[in-house]
């Protein structure tokens, strides 16, 4: 492609933003000018890009008519401070936090729903959604043909990483006293992380779900345009440093085949089907690679309406950074 866009990325030094511009420079996106943005407290370091070293710099002094295409890769509150001085400059915007109502930036997932891409006008305004809502829309989409589906329970078990590389150190530290029997002291987390379970990612509003599976719930249901479809969610800490794990079970009006289930898994973009008798797991499967696992596709004991699988990502590959930068290769023939 002899055109080339001229793109920002804010929150570059975070495992997310390194994660996108390595996908950037794998997919051989046609990037001009590459600018690399964080906090002050980051600005400086800097992060490979095409055999380079590309210096990074404070988003707040960053002039935004500079670019076409931002992606916003930070937490919310940095996606609200700046998205208005992108859009004022002209900047389309890719979101990864979650931070933008829908009808301002639809959340997307091109294996999902696609097609919401092209009732959009310049500048464009994308959400990509959480890691969790990217792997279960990723494999639910294919699906809702044979089913009539009706609910969907999971529990999430999601890797340290979804809370940043200060969470990633945590674990790696606690793993160490633990290892080479020291006392342990918990900072990031609240206890032990380290070969422990916790119930709970984040702290529960007054019913008891936190912010963190009321996003899933929300965005789930909006990229699979299923509105009122009733999802029971738990999100719980695994001390796994990548790649999110999902049981889920998903309840039908009417028996389902498994025959077609399974063959709409294996034809469906994006999903690596495990033979029967096999499942994946996040560190020998999923992480590093570009598509979600599935596994354990089976009725429930006792009820042919109901269907469970197991499921395996990379949240920060696939689920975060990947599924961003494919958003951009469906827009960039408007934006070019």
């Amino acid at each position: 492609m002899s055109q080339t866009i001229d793109i920002a990325v804010i929150g570059a030094t975070g495992t997310v933003g390194e994660t996108l511009v390595q996908i950037l420079e794998e997919r051989d996106f046609p990037i001009g000018s590459l600018h690399l943005l964080a906090s002050s407290e980051s600005a400086g370091s800097s992060v490979p890009f095409r055999g380079k070293n590309v210096r990074v710099r404070e988003v707040d002094e960053f002039d935004f008519s500079k670019v076409q295409l931002v992606f916003f890769a930070a937490g919310p509150a940095v996606t609200l401070s700046f998205v208005s001085r992108a859009t004022a400059a002209g900047c389309s915007l890719i979101d990864l936090s979650g931070a933008l109502p829908a009808d301002q930036a639809p959340q997307v997932v091109p294996e999902a729903n696609e097609s919401v891409l092209r009732g959009l006008k310049k500048p464009f305004q994308v959400s990509s959604p959480s890691p969790s809502a990217t792997a279960l829309a990723v494999v639910l989409a294919p699906l809702l043909g044979l089913l009539d589906l009706q609910r969907v329970s999971l529990t999430a078990s999601l890797a340290v990483s979804a809370q940043g590389r200060e969470a990633v150190s945590e674990l790696a530290r606690q793993t160490a006293e633990l290892l080479n029997v020291r006392p342990l002291e918990p900072k990031f987390f609240d206890r032990q992380m380290a070969f422990n379970l916790l119930a709970q990612v984040g702290k529960p509003d007054d019913q008891g779900h936190t912010l963190l599976e009321k996003r899933l719930v929300r965005e789930l249901r909006q990229v699979l345009a299923l509105p009122a479809l009733k999802i029971s969610v738990t999100c719980i800490q695994a001390p796994v440093f990548f790649g999110d794990s999902f049981s889920v079970s998903l309840q039908s009006a009417s028996d389902i085949d498994l025959v077609k289930v399974n063959a709409a898994l294996e034809d469906a973009p994006g999903i690596e089907l495990v033979e029967a008798g096999d499942y994946p797991t996040p560190v020998g499967d999923a992480v590093g690679q570009d598509v979600v696992y599935v596994g354990r596709v089976r009725h429930g004991i006792d009820d042919l309406s109901e269907l469970n699988v197991w499921l395996t990502s990379d949240n920060v590959r696939k689920g975060a950074a990947l599924n961003a930068v494919q958003l951009a290769e469906l827009l960039i023939k408007d934006l070019l």
